[in-house]
């Protein structure tokens, strides 16, 4: 698929990082001592934020995780989420951060939970001073899989010989949207397309797998958010059919600290849906 002007646009204004071999696109705008930095989920890509990092104050820092997006999408790469916070390390390394907030979306929530994990561990050479949360499955025994997703972990885990048929992709995607949430015209050609850039969506029943990931580690990264010391949010569309809104609740319930906001109305796609109230969530995170 051709890309959108607002990929293109969003394509022009990053850049990529060379980190351990691999080709990472990195968008870092801004100034300030405290950046933003914005972790993306499945199946999507950095430009799923393209819409809210123009109304995030301060310096704000996006990646594509490998295999998505405009970063290297290799057939024999790893995949992992323990490989892709690797990946974010290294990059926030690269750009000289020695703090940070997280904000993390979908699968994002989880590599999130894993740099939580390894801060609280004192592994980690930068310092995260807060986390925020959006729509994803923290707690996977929770999640309400889509009919495409489950079909996607059924294929072999090795990336496909053929390209996947943009008629299934759109209506594996339109599931994580709702009647009373649907996508912004335009939303869902350009997801596709950065899933299809590069040949991205063979790779899709490699990537998928981080949900088994999930389930295995389950335990390690709910620690991860539970013991992490600083302020986490949580702010949550309550209309999402995957990410459902009693993960907040299980989560306020292991950790009473946590603030949760709902966003009625909003689904899955939170920055997609509404970048203006998730931007000012976001801000009054940040002030409290």
């Amino acid at each position: 698929m051709s890309l959108s002007s607002s990929v293109r646009a969003w394509r022009d204004q990053g850049r990529e990082i060379s980190i351990s071999g691999r080709t990472v696109f990195v968008t870092d705008r801004g100034e300030g001592d405290l950046p933003l930095v914005l972790i993306h989920g499945f199946p999507g890509s950095s430009h799923d934020w393209a819409g809210l990092v123009p109304l995030l104050p301060g310096r704000v820092i996006t990646l594509d995780l490998p295999g998505y997006g405009f970063s290297d999408k290799g057939f024999d790469a790893p995949y992992t989420l323990f490989d892709q916070t690797d990946a974010v390390e290294a990059v926030l390394a690269e750009l000289g951060v020695t703090r940070c907030v997280v904000v993390g979306h979908d699968m994002g929530d989880t590599v999130t939970a894993e740099l939580a994990h390894r801060s609280n561990a004192g592994e980690l050479a930068f310092a995260i001073e807060q986390i925020i949360l959006t729509n994803g499955s923290v707690f996977i025994d929770l999640a309400q899989l889509t009919r495409g997703q489950k079909l996607t972990l059924r294929l072999p885990n090795r990336p496909s010989l053929f390209s996947m048929p943009t008629v299934i992709l759109r209506r594996s995607l339109m599931e994580s949207f709702t009647r009373t949430a649907p996508p912004p015209p335009g939303a869902v050609d350009d997801l596709i397309a950065m899933i299809k850039h590069d040949r991205g969506d063979r790779l899709m029943p490699r990537l998928i797998r981080y949900i088994e990931e999930r389930r295995v580690h389950q335990d390690r990264w709910t620690a991860g958010f539970v013991d992490f010391p600083g302020p986490l949010t949580m702010v949550w569309g309550t209309e999402d059919p995957i990410a459902i809104l009693p993960m907040t609740e299980r989560m306020k319930a292991l950790r009473p600290a946590t603030s949760v906001v709902p966003l009625p109305g909003i689904g899955h796609w939170t920055s997609i849906e509404a970048p203006e109230r998730l931007a000012a969530e976001i801000e009054r995170a940040l002030r409290a």
